[in-house]
């Protein structure tokens, strides 16, 4: 708009001055937000009796295939011991494979199956559909507003990984 306002008729300088009921009502939505993105996977894997550990674990392993656990381990941002345990149960039920690195033996590279990409693409399928709908009741500006708003607020550390990973797809 030509008078430098935002279409609900706020100026961009009032966003930097929000309200402590405003930031409550974002974190709200975005509480509920993730309810409503994390529930369609969330019904999948109950059907194979996994969790949302076992979704994030098939995200990125088909984001980066061959990636070890180390790195799976700094991204997902959890345990040895719990990244093993789930591990453990999706390389037993033939969803993911690994292979021992050639150049360090020490290393475990990570790939999905068929059985894990088949899985892995239902989950996101379901993720995908939901963002897509929002994304188009909300048009492209808010998708690069929200965009930039998640980036804001990652940890450097986290967003060193994100930036990695698009770049990696590019």
């Amino acid at each position: 708009m030509s008078d430098g306002r935002s279409p609900a008729g706020q100026g961009s300088e009032a966003l930097l001055f929000l309200t402590d009921e405003q930031l409550r009502q974002g974190i709200e939505a975005m509480f509920f937000a993730y309810r409503g993105f994390t529930a369609d996977p969330d019904r999948i894997l109950a059907d194979y009796s996994y969790g949302r550990a076992h979704h994030r674990a098939l995200h990125f392993i088909n984001g980066a295939p061959g990636t070890t656990v180390n790195n799976l381990l700094s991204i997902l941002g959890v345990t040895k011991q719990s990244l093993n345990r789930v591990l453990r149960t999706l390389i037993g039920d033939g969803l993911v494979e690994s292979r021992v690195g050639r150049s360090d033996k020490r290393e475990r590279h990570l790939y999905l199956t068929e059985r894990g990409a088949e899985l892995e693409r239902k989950l996101s399928d379901a993720q995908r559909a939901r963002m897509r709908a929002a994304y188009r009741a909300a048009g492209p500006e808010a998708v690069a507003g929200f965009r930039t708003v998640l980036e804001a607020m990652m940890d450097p550390e986290m967003r060193r990984h994100y930036h990695a990973l698009r770049e990696g797809r590019g």
